[in-house]
């Protein structure tokens, strides 16, 4: 798992699930070359390129019109969708090739029409479906679901895909309900005693994994935290079981799904934030804190985190969206991302540090659960490493700027002396708030005055921490820092009920 993550760790989202995607087409397109699809590879490939070109193009004319920064990959992605679950057809079949245009349009058109706040309200590909079975009486087969010999392949890359963007409590909760759902809304169930034929039939024959995988699971329509994302999957769980229906009106995946993006829009923070950056000010060894002020005022939770797109030609595997904590509180003024650059650096980060003031981007889709607990009384220890100290800043700010105490001790890990950030910031509340701070530095030559000369271990823990199984333990840092202190720490007794990690998305 921890060679998965490393991986996962160096391809951004979007480039996971495009190469997902690909490579489900690229086994289709085998399997019907020998035979074990009943689908023409040539059929496949026409349909393919032809949806490719007209998202494309509908895009590129929509971004224009709209003056909106467009996101190649997403394009690709909705694409890509479209091909696998439209059924190829060849250069010949007129109805089929009118069907792929007018989906594709309506898929790329959803993202600026059916926006709010710069935000696409549905799935692209979902509503496009849904939209032409509705008004032209075409409709999506699924076909790459139906098939049990993609099924490994849609598995393991779609369990890869849900790894990286952490959606299992979104994808599970689906999964429960629209089994469940399925076995009690099938009649033959209670009077055979039939359980298996309605699971075998949605796990095997219906679009259940695929939907799951690699539409439901799309961060920027489904709710930024896990209670809501549990909902959510709910609702759409629901509504996939294939005898829900309201009077004649069956639904099908897509709109299920879309009904799914309405309950997340409801919940969810609104639109897109419009960042133009103030000032650039260096907080540590190779880190900086980008000031921006917004377009509009940001309601967050210290903690959370954004989705930051950055615009920038030939971007890497990394692209050019990102997600980054907000290091700022909400009690401050502007907004400020902290920056850790390594060498090489992605070409996210070239293009971040080369702006200037005046520059903009993007940011939207809060989300996060890693935030301050609502009861004040709960003794807490905060472990760091390197720039995951982030979220830590934020809730610290947000404390000091409040004037609230809180029982907290801060375990902060570094290389050196030079690479710790915010010391400022947590010197002051260890002055005004008695929130101790103890700053561990692993590479440092020689011992400093008012700093442990060493890494945070078992040892260091309990000696600096001599209640810690009253507490309740925040880490964050890289996932395999993450991972380390989690055994670490259950190793010394503390429930892990106490132990609460997240998802630092800045390493991704």
């Amino acid at each position: 798992m921890k060679l998965i993550d490393t991986v996962l760790n160096k391809i951004t989202m979007y480039r996971v699930v495009l190469y997902y995607l690909i490579l489900l087409l690229g086994v289709a397109f085998f399997y019907g070359f020998i035979g074990v699809l009943p689908y023409d590879p040539t059929a496949l490939a026409f349909s393919t390129v032809l949806i490719l070109l007209t998202c494309m193009a509908t895009n590129w004319i929509f971004a224009r019109t709209f003056k909106a920064a467009a996101n190649v990959e997403s394009t690709y992605i909705t694409a890509l969708i479209l091909a696998l679950i439209i059924t190829p057809v060849t250069a010949s079949n007129h109805v089929g090739v009118g069907f792929l245009i007018i989906a594709s349009v309506w898929a790329m058109a959803s993202k600026y029409i059916f926006a709010i706040g710069n935000k696409h309200l549905f799935n692209p590909a979902a509503f496009a479906v849904a939209l032409t079975a509705l008004t032209i009486g075409q409709t999506a087969s699924w076909w790459v679901a139906g098939n049990i010999p993609m099924l490994p392949f849609i598995l393991v890359g779609g369990l890869l895909v849900v790894r990286k963007v952490r959606r299992f409590d979104l994808v599970g909760s689906f999964a429960v309900v629209a089994l469940a759902t399925t076995l009690l809304t099938t009649p033959s169930v209670f009077t055979t005693g039939d359980f298996m034929t309605p699971i075998t039939q949605t796990l095997l024959y219906s679009s259940f994994f695929f939907l799951a995988f690699a539409m439901l699971s799309e961060p920027l329509t489904t709710p930024p935290t896990t209670p809501l994302r549990v909902a959510d999957g709910a609702v759409v769980g629901f509504l996939f079981a294939p005898n829900i229906h309201v009077g004649s009106f069956y639904f099908t995946p897509e709109m299920a799904l879309l009904v799914g993006n309405i309950f997340s829009y409801l919940v969810s923070p609104k639109g897109r934030l419009v960042l133009t950056l103030v000032g650039v000010e260096r907080m540590a060894n190779d880190a900086y804190d980008f000031v921006f002020s917004s377009d509009r005022t940001l309601a967050f939770r210290p903690g959370q985190y954004l989705e930051w797109t950055l615009a920038h030609t030939y971007p890497d595997n990394r692209g050019n969206r990102r997600y980054f904590t907000i290091a700022s509180a909400p009690t401050e003024k502007n907004i400020i991302l902290g920056v850790k650059f390594y060498d090489p650096a992605s070409t996210f980060k070239h293009t971040l540090a080369a702006m200037k003031p005046g520059d903009t981007l993007t940011a939207s889709h809060l989300s996060g659960g890693f935030v301050l607990p609502k009861n004040k009384t709960k003794k807490l220890v905060f472990i760091a490493g390197g720039i995951g100290v982030t979220p830590f800043r934020s809730m610290i700010h947000y404390l000091l700027d409040r004037h609230e105490r809180r029982d907290i001790i801060v375990l902060y890990s570094n290389k050196t002396a030079a690479d710790i950030a915010y010391k400022d910031v947590f010197d002051r509340a260890q002055a005004e708030l008695g929130i101790k701070t103890v700053y561990a530095l692993s590479a440092e030559k020689q011992p400093l005055l008012g700093m442990f000369n060493g890494t945070i271990d078992a040892k260091l823990i309990a000696q600096q921490v001599p209640d810690f199984r009253e507490r309740t333990f925040y880490i964050s840092g890289p996932r395999v820092m993450v991972d380390a202190f989690t055994t670490t720490l259950t190793q010394m007794g503390v429930s892990r009920f106490h132990i609460k990690s997240d998802f630092f998305p800045g390493f991704a």
